[in-house]
């Protein structure tokens, strides 16, 4: 039996993206699936150890001001350098060489406005760690209905099905 390790790491402040981030992890944990060990951190509570742990990663936030949320962005910070980050001699981020690059990753983002700063500013990161998205960003704007759930399910089943390949 395969044995891999999906860390989902989020920021659920609101009852829409608690409902996001449970039809995530339901996906990944779908029975079809058998093997995949998921493993859920909130994004102030996720360290380096989860990261490098993981063989795969679904990131979720909200859209705050522009960008994704403090939360998530701290978790960022605090795990940057320690899973193989490297930062250029002007504080940017620097090419990588990333000891977890390539692996497979997925997002969620949900707000009430714009969404595209929110999305452009995880993905800049999730670049610099080499990491390699495997579905299409799930963005949702507004008011949660079935086919946002849905599409949260089928994320979290898609990135967990690309670790048996």
């Amino acid at each position: 039996m395969i044995h891999r390790r999906l860390l989902v790491v989020h920021h659920s402040p609101t009852s829409s993206l608690r409902a996001l981030t449970d039809a995530v992890v339901a996906g990944a944990s779908d029975p079809a699936l058998a093997g995949i060990e998921v493993v859920v951190r909130p994004a102030l509570e996720a360290r380096a150890q989860d990261v490098l742990a993981a063989d795969g990663y679904v990131l979720g936030t909200s859209a705050n001001f522009g960008y994704m949320s403090g939360a998530l962005k701290h978790f960022f910070d605090s795990t940057f350098l320690q899973v193989g980050g490297s930062l250029d001699p002007s504080g940017a981020a620097g090419e990588s060489a990333s000891r977890t690059g390539k692996r497979p990753y997925g997002l969620y983002v949900h707000g009430r406005y714009d969404l595209t700063g929110a999305t452009r500013s995880v993905q800049a990161i999730v670049g610099a760690l080499s990491w390699r998205q495997v579905a299409p960003v799930l963005e949702v704007l507004g008011d949660l209905d079935n086919a946002s759930t849905e599409a949260a399910y089928e994320l979290g089943a898609t990135v967990a099905a690309t670790l048996l390949d």
